[in-house]
């Protein structure tokens, strides 16, 4: 694992846990972990149970002992450490969102198909069993024709003035801020849930320009956005309303969508993970309304692994039901979904938001893709 910070701290827990719960085809063994500050690293390991350390991510590449490489740092680094493992004959895992651009994205897609190696993109809330309920009803038609998606990512860990210019505040680390760092994960739970992006209209805004710098040493530009907003038309005909913003007071990290369709509705929310709302337009009359669907029933995808109905469970184990998908996938020698094709179509609509909002027109993903 290159990185190990929080990330590297959740996905090692569940490297750690796979095999408690399910009954992988290979059992995680934890290697080494890399990072720039030996001591820190060190402590890292320590703690997340990791076997050995490195200082410099190129030697983890390097080891005849690594088969999989797991990347969970800023994300100006992701590229060239994908592709880099790729090139060796390394499976790959990458935080999101892939890239800081789309042709950055598109160079590790091709990277990882051209050296046929298994990989995925972090996208850990598909794999919440409520979210994947959502998705096979959806895929069962019970909704009929999706009308409507409007999904919100809202946090407030930045409203403060005297928070500092952290590397998610700066264009050139991260690509974009809360479109980019939260409005990823709504980008690629609509695609999950309900197809590929046509076109967008967007609008960026940055609240506090400038912000002290970490040193103390004065303030510094902020040349992210604070929150984005986008309209979307999607290929299948539906429509979008996005938000995601670290404004919005009183909610620490609330991801939620609802989806409307001619035959009912969904509702979820990750604050209140375990459950999922569904309306149905044929209950009979006096009868409708949304119900309340505690997924922890064994019916309900990956629950048959944990507790007896109504034992709920939690945001760490979306990211074990993604590291069980990666070790089946390595095993089967698939990618399975979230893969470098998906970080790569989440990249372009990302991009496309941002060109819209520069230029204040719509702005379609197939414009993106011409031009790189």
């Amino acid at each position: 694992m290159i990185g190990h910070q929080f990330m590297g701290k959740v996905h090692s827990h569940a490297y750690r846990d796979l095999p408690f719960y399910f009954d992988p085809p290979a059992v995680p063994v934890q290697q080494a972990i890399s990072g720039r500050n030996e001591a820190a690293v060190r402590e890292a390991a320590e703690q997340f149970g990791w076997d050995s350390v490195e200082t410099d991510w190129r030697r983890l590449v390097e080891r005849d002992d690594i088969d999989l490489i797991d990347i969970v740092t800023p994300n100006h680094t992701h590229a060239d450490m994908a592709i880099a493992a790729a090139e060796a004959g390394k499976h790959v895992i990458s935080e999101k969102p892939l890239a800081v651009t789309a042709a950055q994205a598109k160079r590790m897609k091709d990277a990882v198909e051209e050296n046929n190696v298994v990989h995925m993109v972090s996208h850990n809330y598909r794999y919440a069993p409520a979210v994947q309920y959502a998705a096979q009803l959806i895929r069962e038609g019970r909704l009929g024709r999706i009308y409507h998606i409007r999904a919100q990512y809202l946090q407030d860990f930045i409203m403060d003035p005297a928070f500092p210019l952290v590397w998610r505040l700066k264009k050139e680390y991260t690509g974009s801020g809360a479109l980019g760092d939260i409005g990823a994960h709504i980008i690629d739970l609509a695609r999950f849930l309900v197809g590929e992006f046509h076109s967008v209209s967007g609008m960026l805004q940055t609240f506090i320009p400038e912000r002290p710098l970490e040193d103390g040493s004065g303030t510094g530009e902020v040349t992210v956005d604070d929150a984005a907003g986008f309209l979307a038309r999607f290929n299948n005909g539906a429509m979008g309303v996005f938000e995601a913003t670290r404004f919005a007071a009183g909610s620490r990290n609330k991801n939620q969508f609802e989806i409307n369709g001619e035959k009912g509705s969904i509702r979820w929310d990750l604050e209140n993970m375990n459950n999922l709302e569904v309306y149905f337009e044929d209950d009979e009359p006096g009868m409708q309304g949304f119900r309340m669907i505690h997924c922890t029933e064994a019916e309900h995808p990956y629950m048959q692994a944990y507790w007896p109905a109504g034992h709920i469970i939690g945001y760490e184990h979306t990211f074990i039901h993604q590291m069980a998908e990666l070790i089946n996938g390595i095993h089967e020698n698939k990618s399975p979904h979230a893969n470098f094709n998906d970080g790569f179509e989440n990249q372009v609509v990302l991009e496309a938001v941002q060109e819209s909002a520069a230029s204040g027109s719509w702005m379609t993903t197939e414009q993106i893709k011409a031009g790189l």
